[in-house]
């Protein structure tokens, strides 16, 4: 893997959320297919050239055959919060760019952008859309570890609960990547892309 960049002077991991079986597509996100390449590799795609090392969280051994380091949930049935958790547990980097897997028209350039935010007095540096925050395409440091577990312990499944308990910075998506930033968590979502042309 490459090791091109790195955040606020320090290496920089990546994380992918890969989760587990959505109840409104009836299989992994992750695993799906968006011309023609499955969302996790357009991500890993988009990821790749920024980091020095990738994380997959997720229980699917599926996910094996991408040939990146993929760790299971330490809390099963936890929601996003326990899926960072165990992501940053096993990072070996204070800074990881983690996303989910439903953005699959994610790009190395709108993540690079991500990368230019001033991360002085920051735990979490996250893309807004239009004042609406985007905590799955976000840097965390891990200052947030010992938070999460505390917030899980608790009985806390909300990944924006962590930003009541943690400095967090947050920058807008430019009006052009706008599209880039888009969940899919329906079959109609994913119908609408379907025919996308490659970006």
């Amino acid at each position: 893997m490459k090791n091109s960049l790195t955040y606020n002077q320090q290496p920089l991991n990546g994380i992918i959320l890969a989760g587990g079986r959505s109840s409104r597509m009836g299989s992994d996100k992750g695993l799906l297919l968006h011309n023609g390449k499955s969302f996790i590799e357009k991500i890993i795609q988009a990821v790749e050239p920024l980091v020095s090392h990738l994380i997959i969280v997720g229980d699917n051994p599926d996910y094996d055959r991408f040939g990146y380091k993929r760790i299971g949930d330490e809390f099963k049935e936890t929601g996003p919060l326990a899926g960072l958790y165990s992501g940053l547990k096993h990072s070996d980097s204070q800074w990881n760019l983690v996303l989910s897997c439903d953005v699959p028209l994610i790009s190395t350039e709108l993540l690079s952008k991500l990368l230019q935010a001033d991360a002085r007095d920051s735990d979490i540096i996250q893309f807004t859309n239009k004042g609406d925050r985007l905590p799955l395409v976000a840097l965390y440091h891990k200052r947030c570890l010992p938070v999460c577990l505390e917030l899980i312990r608790s009985g806390e499944k909300r990944l924006l609960e962590l930003q009541e308990h943690v400095k967090t910075r947050s920058t807008e998506v430019p009006d052009q990547f706008r599209s880039q930033i888009r969940n899919i968590n329906t079959v109609n979502d994913l119908k609408s892309i379907q025919h996308a042309g490659k970006y």
